[in-house]
């Protein structure tokens, strides 16, 4: 009866001889794109674009309220996120959108999404140059979630919250400054 089952052995029936390794190559030539590595892509889809850092964004917007100090260089419509001037736009370098809005009291301007085609923010600053500003966040169905004032002079970096709005609560007009990737 144990006859009719398979025997295994312990010793192998055949020898197995191992070539030996040869030394390792020392051209990287047949690897690919590591022999690429730190030059410039020829392929547009692996270019480096450096985007800036918040720390960039925020010199960028205290610049742009330097320039704006002042009333005169203010833009003309009210209400309403505008293209910032030249002069606030001048010292900036790099892919950066500067926008600015000047509020009436009690005036209040819905923030706009950062990414208007629909890719997700990279860094979305703000800052009061001029007035008392207070952000409201809203829900889907206008219930109130949260108000945090912006305090004049310092920079707000924003996280990607819909439904925000920015509303004058002072008694002369407000300037803000925008600056996004």
């Amino acid at each position: 009866m144990l006859s009719a089952l398979p025997t295994v052995s312990a010793v192998p029936t055949e020898s197995t001889t191992e070539s030996p390794v040869g030394p390792a190559a020392s051209s990287p030539d047949g690897i690919g794109d590591i022999v690429m590595a730190g030059a410039r892509s020829p392929y547009a889809h692996l270019v480096v674009r450096s985007l800036p850092t918040v720390g960039r964004l925020m010199a960028a917007a205290r610049d742009a309220a330097a320039v704006l100090a002042r009333p005169e260089t203010w833009p003309r419509t009210h209400g309403r996120w505008r293209r910032a001037p030249r002069a606030a736009r001048r010292r900036t370098r790099g892919r950066m959108r500067m926008s600015v809005v000047v509020l009436h009291p009690n005036g209040f301007v819905a923030l706009p999404p950062a990414r208007p085609e629909g890719g997700p923010a990279r860094g979305d600053v703000l800052l009061v140059v001029h007035g008392r500003i207070h952000a409201v966040v809203t829900g889907r169905d206008g219930r109130l979630l949260a108000v945090q004032e912006l305090v004049r002079g310092r920079t707000r970096v924003l996280g990607g919250v819909d439904g925000r709005q920015l509303v004058n609560t002072g008694t002369e007009t407000a300037l803000v400054v925008r600056v996004t990737t």
